[in-house]
C-alpha cells in the first residue's frame, strides 16, 4: 500500500559509468546537508541520528549533540578486532533514553491533567528476547517501575529467574496457559513475585484458582478483553471481537461471577486488551482507551476489585518519518500518546467516580527498535547501464545499408539512440522496445545469432539509459518513462541474509530507513535495490523511506572493484531478531553493545558472537564431526592414490575445520 554483416564480433562492455548527477543547473556543490534530506535522517532517526561534517553517520543516544558516535569508526574498530560485517550494532545509552522518554511522557501527562493514579511500562520480551537487552531494560526500568511481559512458559522461566532480585517488579503473563503454566505462575507468587497471569480462557481461571488453593494464595488475576473498536494498520485483524486472544464481554462477565462464588472478586485487579501493533492513526488509540476503560468502570462498580489498566501494546514508530497514518507511521508523537490515553482514562473514571487505576502499556516495539542497527558491506554491484555501443557499430546509423549484413533491429536502436532528444523522448522509447521485441523474435526462429543478441542488448540498455538522462532535466516526465530510474537501477549485493536479520521485508512489506553510513559528503550518483546473499529471489530490499512515497530504489555511490561500501538498516530492534531464520544456513549475525563512558567516549561493552557454520549445521541435525573426520578420510585416499600430496592434504584438511569455525557469511 502506497500513500498517496560480417560475422559480429564479441561484444564491448565498458566500466560502469554513473549516470549525470541528480542535482541539476548550477545548484551548490552537494553538502551533508543534502544527505539528511535525501536520507530523511532528521525524520525517522527521532534525534537519535545525524550525519557529521565528515559525511559519516553518527549515534547520538542522548539526543544531544554531544556525544555522538560515528558508524563508520566503530566499523573500522571492529575490523581491527576481527569482528566482521555483518553485524548488529546495540547502543545501550541509547535504550536507557528510549525508556526515559516513555516515563516522561506518561510523568508528564499525569501532572498536566492531574491524574490521581501511577503508570508502569512493561516490556514484553517477545519484541526481543535477548539477555543483554531484557537485562539493560531491567537495569533501566527498575528506577521507574517498570516490568516485564511473557507469552509462554519458556519466557516465564526466563523472567523468574532474572528477577530474584526485584520481586516488585512486575509480570504480566499473557498467552495460552495450560497447568504447568499455571503452577509455576502461582509459584512465583508464592515467591513473592508480583505477578498477574491474564485470562485467555475460562478454563484459565479455573486452573488459578486449583492452583491458588493448592498452594494457599490470593492470586493476583487480569482478564483480557476483546473490545469492538477496530484495529488499524497491518495487524488491525488481530484486536476486536473475533481476536485470536481475548474473552467477550459475556465471558468477562462469567469470570466475574465465578470469583464472586469463590469470594474472590477482589482478586481480578487487572484489566487488559490488545489494541493492535503499529497503531499508525491516534484515533484509534483514543476509541480503545475510551471503550477498555467504560468496561473497567461497569466491572469496578459491580465489585472487581480491579487496579491496573492495561492498554497493551500499540504505540507506533514512525519508520518512513513522515508522522502520518501510512501504516509505517505514526501521526501523532509520544508525548501525544501518553497525554490522550491519561486524558481518555482520568475522564472516563471521574465521570461515574471510580479511582484512577495505575495505567500499563506494553510497548515494546516503541521502546527498543530505536536501539539497534545493521551494519553490512556491499559485495559488489550490477549495471544494466554500463553497455556502451561496440565500437564496430559506432560509425553505422540507421540508414545504414541492409547489404553490409546487420541485421534491421540493431540498425533500428542505433537509429534511436541516435536521435534521443528532449523532443522525442516517447517517440524512441518505443522504437527501441519495437526493435528488441523484433530482434528477440528473430533469435527464436534461429535468424539471429547470439552474439547480434547481446549487440541488441547492449544497444537497448544504452538507448533507454540515455533517455533516462534526458529525463532527469524535465520537469515533467512522461507517464511511461516515469518507471526508468527503477528498471536501469542497478542490484548492490549486500553480504547478509533478509530472511535472518531483516525478516519483516520479506514477510510483510515492512519498510525500514537503509542508507550508506560514509561517503555522505559526496553526492550519491546511482539508484539500486539491495539483494542478499540468499538463493532467494525474494532476498531483497526494493522499498525505500520517502516523505512522499515508497520509493523503488535507494541513492548509493558508485563502487568499483575493491572498493569498501557500508551500507546500515535503522530501528531494526524490534521483532528482527528473535523471527530471524536459518534459510540457506545463514545464521545470527555478531551482536556488540556499546556504550558511552564518562568521557563520552564509545567503548565494547559486550559482544554476541554469531553463529559458526558449525553452530548452523548442528542447529539441523548434522553430525559435524563425522563430516570432518568424511573429509579426513577423502584426503588420506586421495593421498594413497597420489591424487593429493600429503602437503596438499593437510591443507585442504585444515581449510575445512576452519570453515566450519568461520562465520556464515562472505569473508
Amino acid at each position: 500500500m502506497e500513500r498517496h554483416s560480417s560475422t559480429a564480433t564479441a561484444p564491448t562492455i565498458a566500466p560502469p559509468a554513473p549516470p549525470k548527477p541528480i542535482r541539476r543547473g548550477l545548484e551548490p556543490a552537494w553538502t551533508v546537508d543534502d544527505a539528511r534530506e535525501l536520507y530523511q535522517i532528521h525524520r525517522w532517526g527521532s534525534g537519535f541520528f545525524d550525519v557529521n561534517k565528515a559525511g559519516n553517520v553518527v549515534v547520538r543516544p542522548l539526543k544531544t549533540v554531544h556525544p555522538e558516535i560515528d558508524l563508520y569508526e566503530v566499523i573500522q574498530g571492529l575490523k581491527e578486532r576481527g569482528i566482521k560485517t555483518p553485524v548488529i550494532l546495540a547502543f545501550n545509552d541509547l535504550l536507557h533514553r528510549r525508556l526515559t522518554d516513555l516515563h516522561q511522557a506518561f510523568t508528564s501527562a499525569i501532572a498536566e491533567h492531574g491524574y490521581k493514579g501511577k503508570y508502569r511500562a512493561v516490556y514484553p520480551i517477545k519484541v526481543n528476547q535477548q539477555r543483554h537487552v531484557v537485562e539493560e531494560i531491567q537495569a533501566c526500568g527498575k528506577n521507574f517501575g517498570f516490568g516485564l511481559e511473557v507469552g509462554s512458559k519458556p519466557e516465564l522461566l526466563a523472567v523468574m529467574g532474572m528477577t530474584t532480585s526485584t520481586p516488585d517488579s512486575l509480570i504480566i503473563c499473557n498467552g495460552f496457559k495450560e497447568d504447568r503454566y499455571v503452577e509455576f505462575v502461582t509459584l512465583a507468587a508464592k515467591l513473592g513475585r508480583t505477578i498477574i497471569p491474564v485470562i485467555e480462557n475460562i478454563e484459565e481461571l479455573r486452573l488459578i484458582i486449583k492452583q491458588a488453593e493448592r498452594f494457599g494464595i490470593r492470586p493476583k488475576i487480569g482478564v483480557r478483553v476483546n473490545l469492538n473498536s477496530p484495529g488499524a494498520g497491518r495487524w488491525r485483524h488481530s484486536s476486536g471481537a473475533k481476536a485470536k486472544f481475548g474473552l467477550s464481554i459475556s465471558e468477562t462477565l462469567e469470570v466475574l461471577a465465578l470469583l464472586k462464588r469463590d469470594n474472590m472478586e477482589d482478586c481480578l485487579q487487572l484489566l487488559h486488551c490488545h489494541l493492535g501493533s503499529q497503531i499508525h492513526d491516534i484515533r484509534n488509540v483514543n476509541a480503545g482507551v475510551n471503550e477498555l476503560t467504560r468496561v473497567y468502570v461497569e466491572l469496578s462498580k459491580m465489585g472487581a476489585g480491579l487496579k491496573y489498566l492495561d492498554v497493551g501494546g500499540g504505540l507506533g514508530v514512525d519508520y518512513d518519518g513522515s508522522q502520518t497514518n501510512f501504516e509505517f507511521s505514526t501521526n501523532y508523537s509520544l508525548q501525544e500518546y501518553a497525554s490522550n490515553v491519561v486524558y481518555r482514562v482520568m475522564s472516563v473514571c471521574d465521570e461515574e467516580e471510580i479511582p484512577h487505576p495505575t495505567i500499563i502499556t506494553e510497548s515494546g516495539r516503541a521502546m527498543v527498535a530505536h536501539h539497534s542497527v545493521l551494519v553490512f558491506d556491499i559485495l559488489g554491484s550490477n549495471s544494466a547501464d554500463r553497455f556502451m555501443v561496440p565500437e564496430e557499430y559506432s560509425s553505422i546509423n540507421g540508414n545504414g545499408k541492409m547489404g553490409d549484413e546487420t541485421p534491421r533491429p540493431i540498425l533500428d536502436l542505433l537509429d534511436a539512440l541516435k536521435n534521443v532528444s528532449e523532443r522525442r523522448l516517447l517517440e524512441c522509447y518505443h522504437d527501441a522496445l519495437q526493435a528488441r521485441e523484433e530482434a528477440m523474435n528473430l533469435f527464436n526462429v534461429g535468424h539471429l545469432s547470439l552474439q547480434h543478441r547481446s549487440i541488441v542488448d547492449q544497444l537497448f540498455w544504452a538507448t533507454t539509459a540515455k533517455i533516462r538522462d534526458k529525463c532527469r532535466d524535465l520537469d515533467s516526465i512522461p507517464e511511461e518513462l516515469q518507471d526508468l530510474e527503477t528498471h536501469l537501477g542497478d542490484t548492490y549485493f549486500g553480504n547478509l541474509s533478509i530472511f535472518q536479520s531483516l525478516p519483516d521485508i520479506w514477510a510483510i512489506n515492512q519498510i525500514f530507513p537503509v542508507m550508506p553510513i560514509h561517503r555522505l559528503n559526496e553526492q550519491p550518483t546511482r539508484h539500486a535495490i539491495i539483494a542478499d546473499v540468499t538463493c532467494d529471489s525474494d532476498g531483497k530490499i526494493d522499498r525505500f523511506v520517502d516523505l512522499r512515497d515508497i520509493k523503488k530504489t535507494l541513492e548509493v555511490h558508485p563502487i568499483q572493484h575493491g572498493d569498501e561500501y557500508y551500507l546500515a538498516a535503522f530501528l531494526v530492534g524490534a521483532y528482527q531478531e528473535t523471527l530471524g531464520d536459518l534459510h540457506n544456513l545463514f545464521g545470527d549475525t555478531h551482536v556488540v553493545h556499546i556504550r558511552l563512558d564518562e568521557n563520552g567516549k564509545w567503548w565494547i561493552n559486550h559482544v554476541v558472537d554469531g553463529d559458526s557454520v558449525r553452530d548452523v549445521l548442528n542447529y539441523v541435525q548434522y553430525d559435524v564431526e563425522k563430516l570432518r573426520q568424511e573429509i579426513r578420510r577423502e584426503c588420506e585416499l586421495a593421498v594413497r592414490d597420489n591424487r593429493l600430496t600429503v602437503s596438499e592434504s593437510q591443507s585442504l584438511s585444515k581449510a575445512y575445520e576452519g570453515g566450519l569455525a568461520g562465520y556464515t557469511y562472505l569473508e
